[in-house]
């Protein structure tokens, strides 16, 4: 089963606390989920002061500089990976390395249906 792993921190902690991790324990975490067949993809995200927002409503389009809202964490990445079950796929989120700083939200991949 696909899951997604979102890891959200606060912006200005994520790469300023001592727990903090690097890039390169990210990326080896990443080689490693590879390498056992669990990644499917992921990414980091640049910083939230890059973000555009975009909304409908009645037709009309409107764009906003910055995230969708204003929170304390936001979204600096994910990890898409194939677990056998919730279980498991909270095993491989508890080992991302921003996990010390911030938190994983773990959601199922929902499959649209023709």
């Amino acid at each position: 089963m696909k899951y997604l792993c979102l890891v959200y921190s606060e912006e200005e902690k994520l790469h300023s606390l001592p727990e903090s991790p690097k890039d390169a324990e990210c990326l080896a975490y990443a080689n490693s989920l590879l390498e056992s067949g669990h990644l499917l993809g992921g990414e980091p995200l640049e910083s939230v002061q890059t973000a555009t927002t975009v909304r409908v409503r009645g037709g009309k389009v409107s764009v906003t500089d910055g995230p969708f809202a204003e929170t304390k964490e936001q979204l600096a990445g994910f990890y898409l990976i194939d677990a056998r079950d919730l279980n498991e796929a909270i095993h491989i989120a508890a080992k991302i390395p921003p996990a010390r700083v911030g938190s994983i939200e773990v959601r199922p991949i929902r499959e649209l249906k023709p």
